[in-house]
């Protein structure tokens, strides 16, 4: 094959156009505009974890501007990528959408969402840009091998085939993405789901599904990984930010254990068990009438409570007169070790990110490929992943804007 620079114009190709694909082809163009930048997707159309994002809101990123800070919500990678936010970190991206007139506000928690509530206003900035810019965007184009031929990158897709001189690998959790990686040199480490809900029947028998709780402790029995936030009943177990959050950092741990696991719950994180005795006590001298089921003891939901009640093997409908020191006992430590089985996780679809992917250790902190020149990746296709809050967004920002600068170089 002729590969000669005559035939062929020098070119830049991102395969994925995903977050980070998306963001590394707007870099590399923005960096050199007289590159011509080409992006492949193979879906019809790009940016969809971006639309599905924060329910629809898109959690863009996370108030957090000091790189070593920012970098231990990542619990693969987050040592690596303190370099990296040095480069390129959340103020950069509030500023990037800022000077496109796009701005972003902060809740509460840290994360950061746009002013507008929707995802559509992130996805027709970035569509606009590559418009501007412009970069290729083609579509419905399944990427199928790569091979090095003098020097440059031969793409074989399904209908068509691309020549690169520079390589950016965007494809996410693809393990077709990571089958092309293993062909060029590189190792991966073994993909395990991240970011998921997890199945509990005991929520689901008591029919407790909507009931929110503002901030639990949660861990795993018989082990240091634990998380706390707010936890939310679903119609198969729990979620919310605790659940998301320990679901990152025992990724590997649930991966290994077949998703199942001995759970423990503090639903009163704030208060110890003697406080919540000795409220009990109080609750019983003032109120001795009333009973354990509409008692005031928790801040948690009257269907919640009384389940709990019931867990502690008391009746709901005891009046507090009737109650010992023993039943308060036993009730605060249901309150602080509340036990339940985890029988399973939620189904594949429901995740957005995945542990593992091409060794971090095979890539320098330009992205660059160790084992394969002019090859760059960025995004979740390494391994690299954050808890939940725009971290992984973060991620997919950071690294395919330092991946898109250093291919034009």
């Amino acid at each position: 094959m002729d590969m000669s620079p005559k035939k062929y114009s020098r070119k830049i190709v991102v395969v994925g156009g995903g977050p980070a694909g998306f963001f590394a082809a707007l870099a590399a163009k923005t960096a050199k505009p007289s590159a011509k930048v080409v992006l492949l997707e193979q879906s019809e159309a790009p940016l969809q974890k971006v639309k599905v994002s924060g329910g629809g809101r898109c959690n863009v990123t996370h108030a957090c501007f000091n790189p070593v800070l920012l970098a231990k919500n990542y619990p693969r990678g987050g040592k690596e990528l303190i370099p990296l936010f040095e480069q390129f970190q959340p103020l950069d991206m509030v500023r990037w959408f800022s000077e496109r007139k796009i701005f972003l506000k902060t809740e509460k928690d840290g994360r950061m969402f746009p002013n507008t509530d929707s995802s559509d206003t992130i996805m027709r900035c970035f569509l606009e840009e590559a418009k501007k810019c412009p970069v290729e965007i083609v579509l419905n184009t399944e990427l199928v091998s790569v091979r090095k031929v003098q020097d440059r990158f031969v793409l074989d897709c399904k209908r068509t085939s691309f020549v690169a001189d520079r390589l950016i690998l965007a494809t996410g959790s693809s393990r077709k993405g990571w089958e092309i990686v293993k062909s060029l040199g590189h190792t991966i480490e073994e993909p395990v789901p991240s970011l998921f809900s997890f199945q509990v029947p005991f929520f689901l028998e008591k029919n407790l599904a909507g009931i929110s709780i503002d901030k639990v402790a949660l861990c795993i029995r018989n082990t240091s990984l634990s998380a706390s936030g707010p936890l939310l009943v679903t119609h198969w177990g729990v979620s919310g930010p605790v659940v998301l959050t320990l679901s990152s950092l025992a990724a590997r741990y649930f991966g290994e254990h077949r998703y199942k696991a001995e759970l423990i719950i503090d639903w009163v994180p704030s208060l110890s068990k003697e406080r919540l005795h000795q409220g009990m006590e109080r609750l019983k001298k003032y109120h001795p009438k009333k009973h354990l089921g509409t008692a005031r003891i928790v801040p948690l939901s009257n269907s919640l409570w009384r389940c709990l009640c019931e867990k502690s093997s008391m009746s709901p409908d005891t009046p507090l007169g009737k109650m010992f020191s023993r039943d308060f006992l036993k009730l605060s430590d249901v309150l602080k070790n509340d036990r339940y089985s985890m029988t399973g996780k939620s189904h594949h679809k429901a995740e957005f990110v995945t542990c593992g992917g091409v060794r971090r250790s095979e890539i320098t902190s330009s992205m660059e490929s160790m084992k394969c020149p002019h090859l760059f990746f960025c995004g979740e296709m390494i391994d690299i992943d954050g808890i939940t809050g725009g971290f992984n967004f973060q991620n997919a920002w950071t690294t395919g804007w330092i991946a898109g600068k250093s291919a034009v170089r």
